[in-house]
Formats: structure tokens, C-alpha cells, sequence
């Protein structure tokens, strides 16, 4: 490949009150000089995830992760190839790696800072932004170990169109549960019945939504990714010993204060939980959720969908919005560069 003379960047310029603004991040535009080190490769990015928990990092208060500081690359989640490595690194130029090197066309990171891909027959490298990698990992540890999913459960998930919604409604059907999605279009909805097989799926735009909502019966599972209005809905439709699994609020995340819950009381009568938790806690654990969901690739019984923006590294900061207007099916991704060629 042509080294190039520079690299583009995208750092945050102000942090946002509500909506993400085209105030809220920059581009950089940096001379080349990026050499690794002991231990180090030089990436080249090729695809970056966007996830909603990035709305979170911009804010300056306490969490699982410290904030993105003012004039920082913004964090992101990233595939990339080696075209680089310095002395003692334990990888080769081509090698296909995950990492959260952030919004930037290249890095230089520590080998232990990545993971090198081994791609299972049936799956793509992109799985690993998807299916095979945060996503997947927080609907399957949110499933099995926070919600304690089992046969006959009547399973309820809101974002079912998002990326870990979709992947948690396959999971809840593999379970042996009966599983009901919530989503924003008829066409989502539509998708989530036909093309992912789960029981029904709700549009919450709907003027009869909670009407319909009630033909279910109580539910045993609730897999919550929005928050806010329909949390507190659901809340009064809970079945004894009812788990929540609280995995986002993304209804909220763009509010300046967010709504709290007025029917958390139904929590106690009917013997239920509601537990939060942070899929990095389960890293120990990943290459057993990875197991059976490669498998599930594989065989074509666990279905992926991607919401691909293509135009390079400066279109990220302008997709990131669809996350929270509902403008995506399936896993958000922006594609930053072919993948590259080796040096002859």
C-alpha cells in the first residue's frame, strides 16, 4: 500500500445538552507521522461500529467508562487491518483485528490493546462489530444470566430493530420462550416477524399499542434497550417473579433530565427484579457466547442485518444520530476504507 501524507480524525468539540449536534464533533486532518513502537501495530481502520452507549460518553459525569475529554478522538469500536508492526509485536502486516482505537483512519495501539480475528466458516469479519462482539455479548449474558431466560417464558424486547434487540429476540426463540419485539415502523415490525420468526412485534407508534400490548398476557422477561414510557408501561405488566433486564435507556439518553418511573411499585407486589449490568463485566466469558453464536451464523439459524453508511471516516459523526430517531434497521456501521492492499 501508498503511505498517505495524512489522516483524518474526529474528535469531540463541545459536549451536547441534548440532541448531538454539527457543533458537537470535528475533523482533524494530521501529517502522517504515525510509527509503531515496542509491542505496537499501525492500523488501518476499515469499519467502525456506532453504538447508542456513545451518547453516554460524551457526558461528564460518573459511569463504567470515564467521559471523552474535549479535543479527544471519540471512542468507537473498530475493525482494521495490521499494515505496520513494531519490534516484538506479536502480529503480522494483514492480520485482521477489533479494537477501540476510536474514530480515526489509523492508530497506532499495543498489541494487547486489540484482538486478532480468526473468522469461522460462515461469518464475515464485520460479525465482530455485530453479532460476535459487544452486541451480541450484552443480548446473550443480558438474556441468560441477568433475565434468566427459560422455556415457556414470555419474552418482551423493546429496540427489537436495534442491534442487540434483534439478536436478543433470536436467542429468546432458541431459548423455547415466546418472544413479542417492540420497534418504531411497520416495517421493522415486519421484518422482526417474517424475517426473524419471533411471535409478534408491536409498533409503539401506534394509536392501539397499548391496547395490543395487553393481548399478550403477563410478561416474564422484559429486555429493556429504551426506557422511559414504555419501561413504566411494562412495569404494570409483569408476571410474578418477572425479570428485567436493564440494558439501555436510549429513549432518554438524549434528555437533558430523564423520566423516572411512576409504576415501580408492581416491582414488589409481584415479587419481580430489575437489574442493570455492564457487558464488559462478562469479558471472562465471551468466547462462550462467540461459540454458539458463530454456530448460529454458521448454520443460518441466528440472522444478522447491517444499517452500512458508506463515505468514509467524517460521515460517523452524522450517522450517529439515526441511533436515537429510530432511522436504522439492524447494526449501524460506517464503512472508512477498502480493505488495503499489501506492499508489493
Amino acid at each position: 500500500m501508498t503511505t498517505p501524507k495524512e489522516y483524518k480524525r474526529i474528535v469531540l468539540n463541545e459536549r451536547p445538552v441534548t440532541d448531538i449536534e454539527p457543533t458537537t464533533f470535528r475533523t482533524e486532518v494530521l501529517p502522517f507521522d504515525l510509527k509503531p513502537g515496542q509491542g505496537e501495530i499501525l492500523v488501518q481502520a476499515t469499519w467502525l461500529s456506532l453504538d447508542p452507549a456513545m451518547r453516554g460518553y460524551l457526558k461528564d459525569v460518573r459511569s463504567y467508562l470515564p467521559p471523552v475529554q474535549i479535543g479527544e478522538v471519540m471512542r468507537a469500536q473498530a475493525l482494521g487491518v495490521v499494515i505496520e508492526a513494531g519490534s516484538g509485536s506479536a502480529l503480522a502486516v494483514g492480520d485482521t483485528v477489533s479494537g477501540v482505537w476510536g474514530m480515526t483512519e489509523y492508530a497506532v495501539v499495543k498489541d494487547a490493546a486489540v484482538q486478532k480475528l480468526t473468522i469461522p466458516k460462515g461469518v464475515q469479519a464485520l460479525d465482530f462489530l455485530n453479532t460476535l462482539g459487544s452486541s451480541g455479548m450484552t443480548a446473550y449474558f443480558g438474556l441468560k444470566d441477568v433475565a434468566e431466560i427459560k422455556k415457556g417464558d414470555i419474552l418482551v424486547v423493546s429496540g427489537a430493530a436495534g442491534s442487540v434487540g434483534a439478536i436478543a429476540c433470536q436467542l429468546g426463540k432458541r431459548a423455547g420462550a415466546k418472544v413479542y419485539g417492540i420497534a418504531g415502523s411497520p416495517d421493522k415490525c415486519q421484518w422482526l416477524e417474517k424475517e426473524l420468526g419471533i411471535d409478534g412485534a408491536f409498533n409503539y407508534k401506534s394509536p392501539t399499542f397499548r391496547e395490543d400490548f395487553k393481548k399478550i398476557g403477563y410478561v416474564n422477561v422484559y429486555f429493556d434497550n429504551v426506557g422511559g414510557d414504555i419501561l413504566d408501561m411494562v412495569l404494570t405488566r409483569l408476571a410474578q417473579n418477572a425479570r428485567i433486564a436493564l440494558c439501555g435507556a436510549i429513549s432518554q439518553y438524549n434528555a437533558a433530565k430523564p423520566a423516572g418511573l411512576q409504576n415501580y411499585l408492581t416491582l414488589i407486589a409481584q415479587r419481580a427484579k430489575i437489574q442493570g449490568f455492564i457487558v464488559f463485566d462478562y469479558a471472562a466469558r465471551y468466547p462462550e457466547a462467540i461459540q454458539e453464536l458463530a454456530q448460529g451464523l454458521s448454520d443460518g439459524s441466528i440472522k444478522r442485518k447491517f444499517h452500512i453508511v458508506e463515505g468514509g471516516i467524517e460521515q460517523a459523526p452524522v450517522a450517529l444520530p439515526l441511533l436515537f430517531s429510530g432511522g436504522n434497521t439492524g447494526k449501524l456501521v460506517v464503512k472508512v476504507s477498502e480493505e488495503p492492499r499489501p506492499r508489493l
